[in-house]
């Protein structure tokens, strides 16, 4: 089931083929019904970070595109005055939704200055309904994408509350563009791509920054490109890290989907993430 609606989400099936194939393999229309909303994201899932936490400082920016205004949500640490690192959050193909907001908080809550960017910006911002966000994310530009990405970058390295550093964490799509922003972007020091689809191997030594690689055992689609994009960062010399997390999903570290989420995986990752992050951009 979760193969199937990986198709859905990130390849050519379209709503009503995964709903006929998902009514096949569980026996009945209604027995459909009730298992989709464990496949996909639950928006009122409790956040872990409210909006409103007391240890952090959230508000809404927007800065300068290549193409018009890219809107964001920037995230630190209430009532310090060190400068501090930057981390630069790129959501899945379903756009700057809750979880990700909330994502973003919890690096505030670490002690990084994060932008949840909206890569859908440009394209009138991430609607409500989430498989909108994803066609529309399929029909964006890829160069258009970067150039966001980079002057997200750019955004985060000039903030006066950051230290100049800036790395960025990405989730599934994100997790792509991460890997092209270290393929295409001189400026970012750390990239943390979880999940995410590899860069061309002839581009890898292009790469200044240095890498942290989470996968999901079960991930066959992704992991397809690991040793190719493995054996080329040992090649060019770059410094990187891969964890391959056995027995858990795509996504495992969204916890407003049921069927995917792995606690264990998750906090495994997400430790490693801050870990990473404090050590390059402190």
């Amino acid at each position: 089931m979760i193969k199937l609606y990986d198709d859905y989400t990130h390849l050519t099936l379209d709503r009503r083929g995964f709903m006929d194939k998902l009514t096949k393999l569980v026996g009945s229309s209604a027995a459909a019904a009730a298992v989709v909303p464990l496949l996909s994201a639950n928006k009122a899932q409790a956040a872990v970070v409210a909006p409103d936490d007391a240890r952090i400082t959230a508000e809404r920016v927007t800065f300068p595109g290549p193409k018009g205004d890219i809107a964001g949500l920037l995230a630190r640490p209430k009532d310090t005055s060190t400068k501090l690192p930057a981390v630069l959050v790129i959501h899945e193909n379903r756009g700057l939704n809750p979880h990700i907001e909330d994502v973003t908080r919890r690096f505030a809550v670490a002690g990084f200055l994060a932008l949840g960017v909206d890569l859908l910006s440009t394209a009138g911002g991430t609607p409500a309904d989430e498989d909108k966000a994803r066609d529309m994310i399929g029909q964006l530009s890829p160069a258009d994408a970067l150039a966001e990405a980079k002057a997200a970058v750019a955004y985060l390295k000039s903030n006066p509350a950051s230290n100049g550093k800036v790395g960025a964490v990405g989730f599934c799509w994100g997790g792509g563009m991460v890997n092209q922003l270290a393929v295409n972007d001189p400026d970012l020091v750390a990239g943390v791509a979880y999940y995410g689809m590899q860069p061309k191997a002839a581009d890898v030594p292009k790469i200044k920054a240095k890498l942290l690689l989470h996968y999901a055992g079960l991930d066959d689609r992704i992991n397809a490109g690991i040793p190719d994009y493995e054996a080329a960062l040992k090649a060019a010399g770059v410094n990187y890290q891969v964890f391959v997390y056995d027995g858990v999903n795509h996504a495992f570290n969204n916890d407003t989907s049921a069927a995917r989420y792995d606690e264990k995986a998750a906090n495994l990752a997400w430790g490693r993430t801050i870990d990473f992050l404090k050590a390059n951009l402190g």
